[in-house]
């Protein structure tokens, strides 16, 4: 279900408070393993490791998603880390896995292998390129320090109410502009 500025989801009748408990300590394993930051009851906390269940490719995805919904440079600014910070950034680490297939490549023998080696080292350096270039956007972008003017974060709610998105008094943000057409 969604509302104006939140997402959530509610179990189904019937369930019984095991199945319940269950089911909410998933949610928020899941949620954590993906990287979002999860509020959440202390019952619902739980130990149990789900990454394994969210694709790579679904988890940088997320961070898609992490950019659409951010309300502040800071949010972006985070997501965008995600993706070239050099420690474990996953820009990074496809350069890694690139220079890896190419030296499995180079020891493999046959006579196209050394061209596949060298191939693979050329795309390895061009994400290498493009990874510095987003790094210097997220940088440019960490330095704004602004909300974004078209989604602002709900004002209308107590931070202590348990589920601001039901009581969200906030006007849907305004439609973008329609786009000039300049005649000749």
């Amino acid at each position: 279900m969604a509302r104006t500025h939140d997402r959530y989801h509610r179990l189904p009748y019937g369930l019984d408070d095991e199945e319940q408990l269950h089911l909410s300590q998933r949610a928020v394993a899941l949620l954590k393993a993906a990287g979002y930051a999860v509020q959440h009851d202390p019952d619902f906390a739980s130990h149990q490791v789900a990454f394994h269940d969210l694709t790579l490719g679904g988890q940088v995805a997320n961070l898609a998603q992490r950019i659409r919904d951010a309300e502040h440079s800071e949010d972006a600014t985070a997501a965008l880390t995600e993706l070239v910070a050099p420690a474990d950034g996953v820009l990074p680490a496809t350069v890694e896995v690139l220079e890896a297939a190419a030296e499995f490549f180079a020891g493999l023998g046959a006579d196209a292998d050394p061209h596949h080696a060298a191939r693979i080292r050329s795309l390895a350096e061009k994400i290498a390129v493009v990874t510095s270039e987003i790094s210097a956007y997220r940088n440019a972008l960490a330095d704004r320090h602004t909300a974004h003017p078209l989604r602002p974060a709900c004002i209308g709610v107590e931070s202590t109410e348990r589920e601001a998105s039901v009581v969200c008094s906030c006007p849907p943000p305004p439609p973008p502009a329609p786009a000039v057409r300049r005649g000749r």
